[in-house]
């Protein structure tokens, strides 16, 4: 490959929580026993370099010795229309429907200020992200989940009639959309896509598309953006996407929107301009002109490769060794989510027994009950194949089959 993806990156007082957190006062996450170092696995980032690129933009920008207040590039919109040009087959999007945010969850909320009335109930699928729960709930929104469901494939799937069943029950006529779905790993069909946007058109649910993941796609999979499916849904969607999590660039701190509805743009734009606060940082936007470029193109695309690699790997070693455990293989993401209910029964244990014995060897996962996996753990696979290889040989000799 052309780019870096086995280095092992020494993220220690760099400014990582993934690392820096485990063991820390006050921290959920406890050091692990003496002889095993941490493998992160549970914040959503990266641990791989970031294309150069984006570093030499950076670094040119930084030379300049003012930064001060400043407006975006016109690049800076002409690089996102190309991006979604290239990755997703959007054509017709111009600069006047794409808004900066400071984050996906700022601008979920900002469209939902503009949707809803405190107290109104929108509806999520679950599992649910953990960030919608506290985001939503934070500022007065009721949330109601319908439960995906997983088919005689094991492949995670959206409950039509129960959705459409929360939505009449509870006058609900605002929904986040998670695509690709987190923490599942879905990448929702065309067909998927087109039928939850009709159930959404027949009720008048206006929607909010949580798009970040939509780069990370793994091989054999298409994303599909929501507002693609139909001319009603280009109009009744606030799409939201981001070079954070595709490029690992969450510190820098960078979102955007895509609205093409002009009323709802201008009520959004309005919206998320309250709190003085939603500005784009300069060195966020050169990150994106860095990333945006040909060799950001290329990097993602063996990014791809590498993540498909890891979750292969992964769960055909879960199928092989840890007996009780099961998983959906993601499509998209890179994110595992385990269900552990099997095993628990089979073996007389908690989830917190299980969790600590993982935290002890130095595997750092995640506990899914936040997400609504009442036995289930969520496990970062962006890492380099030797870690992911030696993560699951101490699962296999201390946590599963100890």
């Amino acid at each position: 490959m052309k780019y870096d993806f086995t280095s092992i990156l020494d993220r220690r007082g760099k400014d990582a929580i993934a690392i820096d957190m485990v063991g820390a006062p006050g921290s959920a996450y406890p050091a692990p026993r003496d002889g095993f170092d941490v493998i992160p696995m549970w914040v959503a980032d990266m641990n791989f370099p970031v294309v150069p690129t984006i570093q030499e933009a950076m670094i040119r920008r930084a030379q300049h010795p003012a930064f001060g207040y400043f407006l975006p590039q016109e690049e800076y919109y002409d690089a996102i229309i190309r991006w979604q040009e290239r990755h997703n087959g959007v054509t017709g999007l111009t600069k006047d429907a794409i808004g900066y945010e400071n984050g996906v969850l700022g601008g979920v909320v900002t469209a939902l200020n503009v949707l809803c009335s405190r107290g109104d109930k929108v509806l999520l699928h679950s599992p649910t992200y953990v960030g919608f729960t506290g985001s939503l709930t934070n500022n007065g929104y009721d949330i109601v989940h319908s439960p995906l469901v997983r088919d005689e494939k094991g492949i995670w799937r959206m409950d039509f009639a129960d959705m459409e069943k929360k939505i009449v029950e509870n006058h609900i006529h605002a929904a986040v959309f998670c695509s690709p779905h987190n923490p599942c790993g879905r990448v929702w069909e065309r067909w998927e896509v087109e039928k939850a946007m009709e159930l959404f058109k027949k009720h008048d649910v206006m929607v909010v598309s949580d798009e970040i993941w939509s780069d990370i796609i793994l091989t054999g999979h298409q994303h599909v953006p929501t507002q693609s499916v139909s001319e009603d849904a280009k109009m009744r969607t606030v799409a939201l996407y981001a070079p954070s999590k595709t490029f690992n660039l969450a510190g820098l701190v960078g979102s955007y929107h895509i609205i093409y509805n002009k009323t709802l743009r201008e009520r959004c734009d309005k919206e998320s301009s309250l709190c003085h606060y939603n500005s784009m940082n300069v060195m966020s936007m050169h990150a994106l002109l860095g990333a945006y470029q040909p060799e950001g193109y290329e990097w993602v695309e063996e990014l791809r490769q590498v993540i498909t690699g890891n979750v292969d790997f992964a769960c055909d070693f879960i199928e092989k060794h840890f007996d009780g455990v099961s998983v959906s293989k993601p499509q998209g993401t890179y994110m595992l989510f385990l269900d552990c209910a099997d095993w628990l029964e089979n073996h007389g244990k908690t989830m917190d027994e299980l969790l600590r014995a993982g935290w002890d060897v130095g595997v750092i996962w995640q506990d899914g009950r936040a997400f609504h996996g009442q036995t289930h753990i969520r496990m970062n696979l962006a890492l380099p194949l030797s870690r992911v290889q030696e993560a699951f040989r101490r699962l296999d000799k201390y946590v599963f089959n100890a």
